[in-house]
């Protein structure tokens, strides 16, 4: 089984990638654990990183060649990223995708963090759109365009256990053999 867990910055991708990959014994392959060890390793920030990849683009395209690689020649993973979902394409038996306010998100990841709301909002509004340019302008993904995904939630109405409790019936209640199909991924430029 190939699950992806999609969503911005702050969304609860980790924590519900997590939750899944151990309720269904699966390994868990995180873009974000990648994405952030290379920032170290280089001795950036996740957002000075995020804006070096403005303008280098192999730093995006390594870190999604490798997940797509994953979502290809894997069985029995949760892939979570950004891009999982479009990443996986049609690989992927079931795409979730996890959001909530902004304003939310950069609470979390500033307690998370341990920085200033301030800071974090700013910071993720900054990353956001950075991303959003890239994934355009890469690979011809729409990152707001959430038609590819079969299931969505905004994880600021309910806690993390609730969202977790959610996702771990709806994927125990998928039935292969009564799919009657799921939503193509098209027009995707994989250029790696």
């Amino acid at each position: 089984m190939l699950l992806t867990v999609s969503g911005p910055p702050g969304s609860g991708k980790s924590t519900s990638a997590a939750a899944l990959a151990e309720a269904f014994d699966l390994d868990h392959v995180s873009g974000g654990d990648i994405f952030r060890e290379l920032a170290d390793e280089r001795g950036y920030s996740p957002v000075e990183f995020n804006e070096l990849a403005e303008d280098d683009d192999q730093i995006d395209r390594d870190l999604d060649r490798r997940l797509r690689t994953v979502a290809i020649e894997q069985d029995d993973v949760v892939l979570e990223s950004r891009l999982a979902g479009w990443l996986a394409g049609d690989h992927a038996d079931l795409k979730i995708w996890l959001d909530a306010p902004r304003a939310i998100r950069a609470d979390r990841i500033a307690d998370r963090e341990d920085k200033g709301i301030e800071v974090a909002r700013e910071e993720t509004a900054r990353r956001e759109k950075s991303e959003r340019k890239r994934y355009q302008e890469y690979y011809n993904i729409d990152i707001a365009d959430l038609t590819i995904y079969d299931i969505t939630y905004n994880t600021a109405r309910w806690g993390p256990k609730s969202v977790q409790k959610m996702l771990i019936t709806a994927i125990e209640a998928y039935d292969a053999d009564i799919d009657e199909g799921k939503t193509p991924v098209e027009d995707v430029v994989y250029d790696f």
